[in-house]
């Protein structure tokens, strides 16, 4: 499974639009609206790698009035529970 958190700037007027197109995507589990640099959340999870190209370049570059993206893949998934993994990984 992987897992990419994408990062949205959207065109004033155009946020309930944009997430309500997003959640249409097949493979996008979440989106939040959310303050700071970034107006947009949206959580993807993809069986392969290629899918999550296809979901960013195709139909996420379909949606009329975002401005920009940023994708963050997951490399790993850490809950409560398992913050002591973090020592093993190196994260201080």
């Amino acid at each position: 499974m992987v897992t990419a958190f994408i990062l949205l700037n959207v065109e004033r007027g155009h946020m309930k639009a944009v997430a309500d197109g997003l959640l249409e995507i097949e493979g996008i589990a979440e989106v939040y609206s959310v303050a700071g640099p970034f107006d947009l959340v949206a959580i993807a999870r993809v069986k392969e790698h290629d899918q999550l190209n296809d979901l960013v370049t195709d139909h996420l570059a379909a949606l009329e009035g975002i401005d920009a993206t940023e994708t963050l893949i997951a490399f790993r998934s850490l809950a409560k529970k398992d913050l002591g993994l973090l020592w093993d990984i190196g994260v201080d």
